[in-house]
């Protein structure tokens, strides 16, 4: 059986053990939440002084041209490349995930078009992140598709000559399930459709090889793995075989091919800035910078290998720990065992009977864990094969093994106290 002296020892021997220092973490806190939002990096608040005092308060417009802020896009853009599995200047850093799966569904669908204007259909999973899932929807009903939505294991089967786009998030968001990008990407293009796939839960946290995949489209999130702060801006690759075929539909100034000859017919610019859209928040991107730098460090250690590693042994404690001290209180693992395909979270269920009049009581123990510095989230089911969800993220750039060993003797004292039971835990807030 594992022991705090045993988590003690590996946080000793861990060679990434000090990234955690790069990061500014609160006294008693144990963060389990890098999968929603990111910990802030210590460099952050001295950046954001600078661009604000300096570059904007004293450079003022200058800053464009002397601070480097009109190429942010596109240098971050380069800094993320390598752990996504992408070339040089393939990569643009730029508005949200959102507006960003937007722009690379419409072109894959034009494209889609293009190329086989019989295919209407969209594919993707029921339990795909919901902003994914809306923003298709929205575009079907605009161009006439069907949205398709199916369970994973029901993919291979729905990759009919109809299918114009499989659009899936790599990991996913409720249960930390990760697909096999090639394999997956070669089935679709078998059948002849294109592939969109968000990165959202990936970047950062696991090696991702578009490249290697032959990936067509992506899209993938700031402020999660890659700390880049509350709505940092997101990050958008297109294989450069399609990146020239269509004009992306938010077609502004930042993606003309000459923005400051202020024509007045849009000529895009070629390859990836062509997905710009409008002007870029400065502020936010610069901070995204620092947290990219957690990265740059721990490319000496190992890189996105080490933290793979890293990660995969920091879940499996965490699910061994749980399974051995929290036995008997109605807890399930929604989350795969095999490596190849888990993320870098865990998910765990509650039965609703264990919870009695008060549901699952996964909400509340949630809540609970938060009230004592063990912060990790809740994601509600659907009544259905969906079940509610406590779920817990694990950053390989600042958790340690300790940590796991004290979350988890936490999460058992909450669950053989049941106090989670108490009013203040069962109250829903805006935010869950």
């Amino acid at each position: 059986m594992t022991t705090l002296q045993d988590c003690q020892q590996r946080d000793a021997t861990d060679p990434l053990g000090h990234l955690r220092d790069l990061f500014s973490i609160p006294t008693g806190v144990i963060y389990l939440d890098g999968n929603s939002l990111g910990v802030m990096p210590k460099a952050a608040a001295a950046r954001a002084a600078e661009v604000i005092t300096q570059e904007w308060g004293t450079g003022l417009i200058r800053s464009w041209n002397t601070a480097g802020w009109f190429s942010l896009p596109q240098r971050l853009g380069n800094r993320i490349a390598p752990l996504i599995g992408a070339g040089p200047d393939e990569v643009v850093t730029t508005d949200t995930t959102s507006i960003n799966l937007f722009k690379v569904l419409s072109a894959a669908l034009s494209i889609a078009k293009q190329d086989a204007p019989q295919r209407r259909v969209v594919v993707s999973e029921r339990s795909n992140f919901p902003t994914d899932l809306y923003i298709a929807e929205g575009l079907c009903k605009e161009r006439g598709y069907t949205l398709q939505l199916v369970e994973p294991e029901e993919i291979a089967a729905t990759l009919t000559a109809d299918v114009a786009v499989l659009m899936l998030t790599h990991v996913n968001y409720r249960t930390g399930a990760m697909h096999d990008m090639a394999a997956v990407t070669a089935a679709a293009h078998a059948a002849g459709a294109l592939v969109v796939w968000d990165l959202a839960h990936s970047a950062g946290a696991v090696p991702v090889d578009l490249a290697g995949a032959k990936a067509d489209f992506s899209i993938g999130c700031g402020y999660k793995y890659l700390n880049g702060g509350p709505g940092a801006p997101a990050f958008v690759w297109v294989n450069p075989k399609h990146a020239d075929r269509f004009w992306q539909p938010l077609s502004g100034w930042w993606g003309h091919a000459k923005p400051f000859e202020f024509t007045a017919d849009y000529q895009p610019a070629a390859g990836i800035t062509r997905y710009l859209c409008g002007t870029q928040p400065i502020v936010s991107m610069s901070l995204l910078e620092c947290g990219l730098d957690g990265f740059t460090a721990a490319e000496a250690l190992g890189g996105m290998a080490a933290l793979r590693t890293k990660s995969l042994a920091l879940t499996d404690l965490y699910i061994k720990l749980v399974e051995e001290r929290c036995h008997g209180f109605g807890l399930g693992l929604a989350t795969p065992r095999e490596h190849a395909q888990r993320g870098s979270q865990v998910c765990l269920t509650r039965e609703h009977d264990a919870g009695g009049a008060l549901g699952s009581g996964a909400f509340a123990i949630v809540q609970a864990l938060i009230a004592r510095g063990v912060i990790g989230d809740f994601r509600a089911g659907d009544g259905g094969i969906h079940k509610d969800i406590l779920r817990f993220g694990f950053t390989p750039l600042y958790i340690g093994y300790c940590d796991v060993w004290n979350a988890v003797e936490h999460l058992r004292q909450v669950l053989e106290t049941e106090e989670w039971k108490k009013p203040e835990f069962n109250q829903k807030h805006a935010v869950t």
